[in-house]
């Protein structure tokens, strides 16, 4: 049985996910790495794997059978994922929830108009936790849901504070409150501010010299990072920095309170929850497993954009339908 031919566009922390990915699924192999950078300057992972400017990645679109797309929500893939699916077929993490209608539409006319297929989304969140939230709320029609993120590090936020007047380096933690999380499995269905739901935990290595007060009051009250927010500052010296703050953590629960029976008196409560040592790693198991199912879809005949919630289930999985049925049913 052939490979699924997959090849990457942008070699980060994510791009570096999926490569990591691709070497524990058998049925996938990396093809190519697709780069802004000059080239010969990006040392893979993965022995005898190309990589190529961006320029050029027309040459290998007989040569690939899903592209994933690596680049950030903010900029990147809102250009990128239509202009690429003009060529292949495409998988990306486009995490703006409120820009995904207007991502979706784009994406879908490139895919449509030159007979690709493409999935927009993929991740976490949105992704896994978009389908929690549609099953959980199909099953419990009458109830409230909640997602709280956390304990993790936020890219966005992190780069945030980095960009404050001496700071030399930063990071940034959002942590659920477990009293809230705690009110919503007793039921009670409560009304969250987005202050009750998250604080946020801010690890800083000042420049010498540094007005520790006036970096700390910047970044509790940045407007749409931190103003909302209980926010703690922590100053901490290099050494501390490098020793604990190495790596990219995340995860967070989606949770649904309901009511069921006769006079709907029946509490009923569904959790899902994800503890991530990697992001990026994570995220780029996550796109992996979707191209499978891209590749499955593909040659069905599918075409367009697709989404989590399009996706069969058993299209994820390498085994065959008779032996999810034994095993997993």
């Amino acid at each position: 049985m052939s490979k699924i031919r997959i090849a990457i566009a942008g070699y980060g922390n994510l791009g570096r996910g999926v490569e990591l990915a691709v070497k524990q699924n058998p049925d996938t192999e990396l093809v190519c790495v697709f780069t802004r950078r000059d080239p010969s300057s990006v040392k893979l992972l993965t022995e005898g794997v190309k990589v190529m400017n961006i320029s050029d990645a027309a040459s290998m679109k007989d040569s690939v059978d899903v592209l994933i797309i690596c680049g950030g929500s903010a900029t990147d893939l809102p250009e990128q994922t239509p202009e690429l699916a003009k060529m292949f077929n495409v998988i990306d993490s486009f995490d703006t929830h409120k820009r995904i209608p207007e991502h979706f539409a784009n994406v879908d006319k490139a895919a449509k108009e030159n007979g690709h297929l493409a999935m927009i989304s993929l991740g976490w969140d949105p992704g896994l936790f978009s389908l929690n939230r549609l099953y959980a709320e199909s099953i419990l029609p009458n109830g409230k849901s909640y997602t709280f993120w956390g304990k993790g590090v936020s890219q966005g936020h992190s780069d945030a504070i980095r960009r404050v007047e001496g700071v030399k380096r930063g990071i940034q933690y959002t942590v659920p409150v477990e009293e809230a999380m705690d009110a919503v499995r007793s039921g009670s269905q409560p009304e969250l501010t987005t202050r009750q739901k998250h604080t946020r935990e801010c690890f800083i290595v000042p420049e010498d010299g540094a007005d520790l007060a006036k970096i700390e009051a910047e970044i509790k009250g940045m407007k749409n990072y931190f103003d909302e927010y209980d926010t703690t500052v922590n100053f901490i010296t290099e050494e501390e920095f490098d020793a604990v703050h190495n790596k990219m953590p995340h995860g967070g629960f989606v949770m649904r309170s309901g009511m069921t029976g006769d006079g709907e008196k029946t509490h009923q409560m569904i959790e899902y929850s994800l503890r991530l040592e990697s992001n990026p790693e994570f995220t780029g198991s996550v796109l992996v497993c979707f191209a499978r199912a891209l590749s499955r879809m593909r040659a069905e005949g599918a075409t367009g954009c697709k989404t989590a919630f399009d996706v069969a289930p058993a299209y994820l999985s390498p085994l065959s339908g008779e032996e999810l049925r034994a095993s997993m049913l």
